[in-house]
């Protein structure tokens, strides 16, 4: 129940604010994948070393987006891009599988390269509504697919007029 609130909060927060606090979505990012790394590499660990192995995976992301941007920008967008290819195969039913998550990695890494903003906002907002979703029953219910789409697209509708209203000339 914890985990599925986290997750929610967390969700909401890329899905709104992802453009805006480009740190916390690459702290995030960093979060899970060094999560989902210890819980591949150490199965009979108890969770909270797992937790601990992604919050200094997630610590190392924050402090690499701050200081290090480009090079965090590439990595940022390989994780999203793997992460959110995992949560789609997934939440489609399919089998998940490494091939899945590099081409993803490789296509959100070049998509938040070349678009750095744009790609920003659709990229959290994606990842954003993938946590959502799953934290509804691991998002294995009918319309999670649609659930997805459409928490994605307000959020990318949210971000842009964010976005939007930052280029606007101030008078």
């Amino acid at each position: 129940m914890i985990q599925q609130v986290f997750t929610a909060v967390v969700g909401i927060l890329l899905l709104t604010l992802g453009w805006r606090l480009f740190w916390m979505f690459v702290g995030v990012l960093g979060f899970v994948a060094g999560l989902q790394m210890a819980q591949s590499l150490w199965v009979q660990q108890p969770f909270w070393i797992l937790w601990v192995a992604g919050l200094v995976c997630g610590f190392f992301g924050a402090i690499l987006a701050l200081f290090l941007q480009h090079l965090a920008v590439a990595i940022g967008g390989f994780f999203a891009g793997g992460i959110l290819a995992l949560q789609l195969v997934a939440m489609l039913g399919y089998s998940v599988n490494g091939l899945i998550a590099l081409i993803g990695g490789i296509l959100g890494a070049v998509a938040l390269v070349l678009f750095f903003d744009w790609a920003l906002v659709f990229l959290s907002s994606m990842v954003g509504a993938a946590f959502i979703v799953d934290a509804i029953d691991g998002g294995r219910f009918p319309y999670a697919p649609w659930l997805f789409v459409a928490v994605a697209a307000a959020g990318v509708v949210f971000q842009s007029r964010l976005l939007m209203a930052s280029r606007q000339p101030t008078h």
